[in-house]
């Protein structure tokens, strides 16, 4: 008799990094068997983090296009999957987070009747349009998923608040904490290529859609600023999305003191945040990395999900407003007991031991559906 087949489908960078952990626990056990199925959402960033932690995918759909729209690709993927989905006959399928992929993959499996599993459910600004299309994403997730795996005891709160029955939530922690302690000695061995002996680095991550044109030159304009600032140096990693390095390069491209780079790869962009002083971003996977090296952090939104960093205290949300991006930092250079006040002793999004609780739950809904 075969075992059941646990389907875990990823396509961007996050979601490799959140879900390796959850497939290496899915591989260990005697009670499924587990394949991985690729969408390549972002091609570019994907591979790189797959490689680094040794996640492998037994089937890659390829289905990424230059400059492609999130319609586009939704249509893709859901054909694609269910393709996968008819002749694999999963008992259940697994995916993390918000993108497109995520939703094409719960889609696919509930017109298939199979049960879905969302990794990280839950997640909440209330506003459809920030983030945008990610927050609608979730939300339409949430009425496919027959299991939600909600990664903090809010985001469970906020599952309930939505109708969801407390049988159908598990709170697991987040994998992405997993993931980190899993490669932190490798980090520490790797060191920064960027921080220099003395100065303070900020390190600074954008890419957010609802961030597009304006308020994206805001935050550009706000850098230049930061940078001029004596003992701060400003490393921003470039997003691929064509959108933001146009506005990036357009507003400090001439600026020698913003160093504007290619996409890091996963551990070496771990390896800068260990570094900094600092860090800015729009990135919800790095609120909730940044806390496990005790790195203050100042988010370029207006609104966030990952409301358990501002609760603690190390985080702060600083819109995308110039003027005052530039105030907050000023602030934290002027008197560094209100950074330091910022550096937070845990982290309030996960313990390391996510995977195992989240190949439990599966395990039940798998057995229950037997």
């Amino acid at each position: 008799m075969s075992l059941p087949l646990v389907l875990v489908v990823v396509g961007t960078r996050p979601e490799a990094i959140k879900l390796a952990p959850v497939a290496r626990e899915l591989r260990r056990a005697d009670w499924c068997a587990t394949r991985v199925v690729s969408t390549a959402q972002h091609r570019e960033l994907l591979d790189g983090a797959l490689a680094a932690l040794g996640f492998a995918v037994d089937l890659d759909l390829d289905l990424m296009r230059g400059d492609q729209s999130p319609a586009a690709f939704l249509a893709r993927a859901l054909g694609g999957l269910d393709r996968v989905f008819e002749r694999d006959r999963p008992a259940c399928v697994v995916a993390e987070g918000d993108t497109t992929t995520v939703l094409a993959a719960a889609l696919a499996a509930f017109q298939r009747r199979i049960p879905f599993a969302h990794v990280e459910a839950g997640l909440r600004t209330g506003d459809p349009r920030a983030p945008f299309p990610e927050e609608t994403n979730r939300r339409l997730v949430t009425r496919l998923a027959a299991l939600h795996l909600a990664p903090t005891a809010r985001a469970a709160d906020n599952l309930r608040a939505d109708g969801v029955s407390d049988s159908a939530i598990a709170v697991t922690g987040n994998p992405v904490v997993d993931a980190l302690e899993g490669v932190r000695a490798r980090v520490a061995a790797m060191g920064s290529r960027h921080a220099v002996e003395g100065r303070r680095l900020v390190l600074v991550t954008v890419h957010r859609r609802e961030s597009f044109g304006a308020p994206l030159r805001g935050i550009a304009g706000a850098l230049r600023e930061i940078a001029s600032r004596p003992g701060l140096d400003v490393l921003v990693p470039m997003h691929p999305n064509p959108q933001v390095r146009a506005a990036l390069r357009g507003e400090l491209g001439d600026d020698r003191r913003v160093q504007l780079v290619e996409p890091l790869e996963y551990l070496e962009f771990l390896a800068e945040l260990q570094a900094s002083w600092l860090v800015l971003t729009d990135s919800g996977g790095v609120q909730e990395e940044a806390p496990s090296f005790g790195k203050p952090l100042l988010v370029l939104r207006e609104e966030t999900e990952r409301v358990e960093g501002l609760a603690m205290g190390c985080a702060k949300l600083v819109g995308t407003v110039p003027a005052r991006i530039v105030a907050e930092v000023d602030t934290l250079c002027a008197d560094e007991r209100r950074r330091d006040a910022m550096v937070a002793t845990t982290n309030p999004y996960g313990d390391g031991r996510a995977a195992a609780r989240i190949a439990a739950a599966l395990r039940a809904l798998v057995r229950s559906r037997a």
